[in-house]
């Protein structure tokens, strides 16, 4: 699911992630401050608090683009049971990968827009701004859709061998 993350970076290890999180996310507007409320108590758990600006501001984008643009006017809903949109956090030692899986196979397109006062189509442009990479690619299998990720590189974990330490 994650092959495009290793362009540029030493090779990663799925089996390897130290920690993994998924909530599903129903179609309506809502679930944004839902994927934000989930992306707060996550990262706090993982002590990872300190990046929640960064990552909250992605994930809030990728989150609405995926109800705004996978998720067209006048489609059936998926039922409770099969919701519309998952959002997937990962991390590893020195990474941290949200992940926002949604049922349309059309690629996000990033505008270019040279109007920043404007209030839409910026998403991509901000996503690719706060993190250290983005992609996305089509789901295999019979899975049909797509996975939307960005990536955030972590602080190597500090050395816990000084004075008074052991």
């Amino acid at each position: 699911m994650l092959e495009p993350l290793r362009q540029g970076l030493p090779p990663l290890n799925l089996a390897a992630a130290s920690d993994a999180a998924s909530c599903a996310l129903p179609a309506r507007y809502e679930a944004v401050r839902e994927a934000r409320q989930f992306t707060r108590a996550t990262l706090d758990q993982w002590d990872l608090s300190d990046h929640f600006d960064d990552v909250c501001l992605v994930v809030s984008e990728l989150v609405t683009n995926a109800l705004r643009h996978a998720l067209p006017a006048g489609a059936p809903r998926m039922t409770p049971q099969d919701p519309p949109v998952r959002l997937h956090l990962l991390r590893w030692s020195e990474r941290l990968v949200c992940a926002v899986r949604d049922p349309s196979d059309d690629s996000p397109v990033a505008r270019d827009s040279d109007d920043f006062s404007a209030e839409s189509g910026r998403g991509l442009f901000l996503v690719g701004s706060f993190s250290d990479g983005w992609g996305w690619h089509p789901l295999a299998g019979a899975l049909s859709g797509k996975v939307v990720w960005a990536l955030f590189r972590l602080p190597r974990p500090a050395d816990r061998t000084g004075p008074g330490l052991v």
